[in-house]
């Protein structure tokens, strides 16, 4: 008699559990869609003001308010992230080995990397431009960067691309840091900084910058940025909805201003998923 008390008891005990299992779930995304766990790991830019930054209040920029935002359309609120640092040439390796679930680190689109992950978007058409002081008018084109003493960061394809196709006679500086050019930049040991319009905005942007540097608006390339993901990920699909719906909604307008604002920072508007200009 006691062994069948002990025995019912037991089995009104799983019934609850499995009971409060169904009612519980997996968190929902706004799409209806499981978030998929407890936490989700994105890789973003550290050292990127305007786009991804560190800092000691926690993490900012345009990036970081992107992936924040298609993050809650997963299914997952602000303290669910973990945030990784993707430099650069870690990108692919990061997403191929599982180290993120995606990636939005003013990450272009480019067919060779496209080999090797797949995008979703693009969310921004940035461009190669070029910063100088905000009371230099010698610099309208491309072209009168010849005698130009012209700043990147050492490894940067940027200032090579345009002493090799539009500027033959740009003097070429290399520093180790965006930063360091700004220095330079201010100190009149260069005449200009270039890199993508988006990343020259952002570092204009800081407070201590603020109405010393304007950017030249010369459009030398395109640059589409997209999310990363794994090669063959169904989050692909569900990050293009919630990109359209953050341009639907408003907010995407509203963190290109919070972000770039300060710089006069001219942008596009809103590219539309899938639409990549070479």
């Amino acid at each position: 008699m006691k062994l069948r008390k002990v025995t019912a008891a037991s089995a009104v005990l799983l019934a609850l559990s499995v009971s409060a299992t169904a009612c519980g779930g997996d968190k929902k995304d706004d799409n209806g869609s499981s978030g998929g766990g407890h936490k989700i790991t994105i890789g973003i830019k550290y050292d990127q003001p305007g786009i991804g930054q560190k800092t000691p209040q926690g993490y900012a920029g345009f990036d970081v308010d992107v992936a924040t935002y298609v993050a809650k359309k997963l299914g997952y609120s602000a303290s669910q992230i973990e945030w990784k640092e993707s430099k650069s040439a870690d990108r692919e390796t990061m997403l191929k080995r599982g180290d993120v679930d995606f990636i939005a680190a003013s990450y272009s689109i480019t067919p060779e990397r496209q080999k090797l992950v797949d995008f979703a978007g693009p969310y921004l058409l940035a461009h190669q431009d070029v910063l100088v002081r905000a009371d230099d008018n010698s610099i309208k084109t491309p072209a009168d960067l010849n005698k130009k003493k012209l700043c990147s960061v050492t490894g940067s394809t940027s200032a090579t691309n345009v002493k090799d196709k539009l500027a033959p006679k740009a003097q070429l500086q290399q520093y180790p840091t965006y930063s360091a050019c700004l220095t330079g930049l201010q100190n009149k040991v260069i005449d200009a900084l270039t890199t993508d319009d988006s990343i020259l905005a952002g570092y204009a942007s800081q407070a201590q910058f603020k109405g010393k540097f304007k950017l030249g608006g010369l459009k030398m390339t395109n640059e589409n940025y997209g999310i990363g993901v794994k090669k063959g990920s169904d989050l692909k699909a569900k990050i293009n909805k919630a990109l359209e719906q953050m341009v639907s909604d408003g907010s995407w307008e509203a963190a290109v201003k919070k972000n770039f604002g300060p710089a006069g920072y001219k942008n596009e508007p809103a590219p539309k998923i899938g639409d990549v200009k070479s």
